[in-house]
């Protein structure tokens, strides 16, 4: 498979990398140099082992974890600004649907795309860009005045986020000790409830607060609008932490051909994982896999235009053909129906639920207020009601137990039994959703909801990361959020179509969606403390 990577060497060499590089480019595998002296080779896992586990790790949990919060508050935040912000866009329930699903469709877009640039020229650099697009347009959105450029815009921060969150998995899975990684997977996947928090504290903070209304020309600068832009600053301040700190993935560089940099990035997690230690890296090779390395760029081989646009088009779309090919067939058929199944019940109805909420403000289920369109109820937007983002939040911190559970369990169940057991688990809270008549009851549920599916969605980052190798890692990971985007978008328009109308049908195809995919994950392959390859 094509992995030729240009311009690696300056990318990898940042403030972190530092050291003489150690390494010996002869094919053979000599076990002595010219002094004499033994050289030991490793592969990429014992080398990983041989840096240790310390501080550079923490240091790119904390790293990783704010860029992953990053996507969850630009992701959430048009969530809490819908009972709002409907007022002044003159939004129907369809228009707050498109709005919902306009961030997904653009991670639609960008998800392959960077997954694909991820795996050629590397993590870092894309995550890097990607989180620069999604806090530029994300807080450019807040001066939208019309409905249309504010979708346009949060379209584009879309794109951002699709590059970011399969990228940053495959990235930070790249530095993780074997028997560690489950564990620290997890952990990263707990700042998806940390940017959930922050985004509805934030929300519950600003946008009830009459003292952020002012007006800019023709434009009435609510405080939602505030909100958003405060909503981009997490986005921004990751992509200068990933410039400024961060290396390269390590066995990027290595099935890049790039053994030297590779080493280098191992010098530089030894000595802050040993910092104060007085200790010194031992000499070693490193042992890649050649069928791997560095081949021809066929994508500039000579031809007419419609030939090497085929070349280009072939090279772009190979890894998604690979990994429905041989051995990764089936476990990529049921990633795909687990990704559509989660995707579809979980951004479908999360998104909406400040809004179900504020439906419930005089009693009731969620489907119980269904019967006034919402262009008839704008009277009631200001004053701000705050119980709905009192309610956000509480549902948010719901995320803790099941962060926690996943942590301590992950490594010791597996991903495979999480990501069942927490989907079969979800479709029932949803489904007693419907049934239960009281608001608190209706709360509860919801809580429920929110710290089932967080187990589902930390047991697909593991999951994801161990089915597939390094060359197509970032592509298939792209792929499949892809794939889930289509289902979010489907879910937020189905809702956006029918609350108004007939509320039962997409709760109750949500609650059906997950049982489906409760059973299909049962099909994939268990990969608990499995080595990357």
């Amino acid at each position: 498979m094509f992995r030729h990577v240009h311009a690696v060497d300056a990318e990898a060499r940042e403030p972190l990398l530092t050291g003489e590089t150690i390494f010996d480019e002869s094919p053979s595998n000599p076990h002595c140099d010219a002094g004499g002296s033994a050289e030991r080779r490793l592969t990429f896992e014992e080398a990983v082992e041989e840096t240790g586990f310390g501080l550079f790790h923490w240091l790119l949990l904390l790293v990783c974890g704010w860029a992953n919060a990053s996507d969850a508050v630009e992701i959430l935040c048009v969530s809490f600004l819908l009972p709002t912000a409907r007022c002044d866009l003159q939004l129907s329930s369809s228009d707050m649907g498109l709005l919902t699903a306009s961030i997904f469709l653009g991670m639609m877009v960008g998800g392959y795309a960077w997954g694909y640039l991820a795996d050629r020229r590397g993590r870092r650099r894309v995550l890097v860009v990607s989180l620069t697009v999604n806090g530029v347009f994300g807080g450019l959105a807040a001066a939208a005045p019309w409905f249309w450029l504010f979708l346009l815009l949060r379209f584009i921060s879309g794109i951002g986020v699709g590059g970011s969150i399969p990228v940053i998995f495959s990235y930070f899975s790249e530095f993780m000790p074997r028997l560690r990684r489950g564990a620290m997977i997890s952990a990263l996947a707990t700042f998806w409830m940390a940017g959930n928090i922050l985004a509805a504290g934030l929300a519950w903070l600003v946008i009830p607060r009459t003292w952020a209304h002012f007006s800019l020309g023709t434009l009435d600068f609510q405080s939602w609008r505030l909100f958003v832009v405060l909503c981009s600053v997490p986005s921004l301040s990751s992509a200068v932490l990933f410039r400024v700190l961060m290396p390269e993935s390590p066995k990027f560089l290595m099935e890049a051909g790039q053994e030297k940099e590779a080493i280098r990035v191992f010098q530089a997690m030894f000595k802050m994982n040993m910092w104060g230690k007085g200790t010194n890296l031992p000499e070693f090779g490193l042992r890649a896999n050649s069928k791997q390395r560095g081949q021809p760029e066929e994508s500039r081989s000579r031809g007419s235009r419609r030939e090497r646009l085929a070349v280009i088009l072939k090279t772009v779309f190979g890894p998604i053909k690979q990994i429905f090919n041989g051995s990764l067939k089936s476990r990529s058929i049921a990633l795909l129906v687990v990704f559509y199944c989660i995707s579809f019940g979980y951004y479908g109805l999360w998104m909406w639920f400040p809004e179900l909420f504020e439906r419930m403000e005089n009693g009731g289920s969620p489907c119980a207020n269904v019967s006034v369109p919402s262009l008839l109820r704008n009277h009631s937007c200001y004053p701000v009601k705050t119980a709905v983002y009192a309610e956000g939040f509480v549902i948010a911190a719901s995320n803790l137990p099941g962060n926690i559970f996943s942590i301590f369990m992950i490594d010791r169940l597996g991903g495979k039994a999480l990501l069942s057991g927490s989907l079969l688990a979800s479709s029932l809270s949803i489904f007693l959703i419907y049934v239960v008549q009281t608001k608190v009851q209706s709360l509860v549920l919801s809580c429920v909801f929110s710290g089932v599916s967080v187990i589902t969605w930390n047991a697909l980052d593991v999951l994801g990361t161990e089915l597939y190798p390094t060359q197509l890692r970032s592509s298939a990971l792209g792929f499949f959020t892809g794939v889930g985007r289509v289902a979010a978008i489907t879910g937020n328009l189905a809702f956006g179509r029918l609350v108004d109308t007939n509320c039962a049908v997409p709760v109750l195809l949500v609650s059906a969606l997950l049982l489906t995919g409760g059973l299909v994950a049962l099909v994939l392959p268990q990969t608990r403390q499995t080595e990357l390859t």
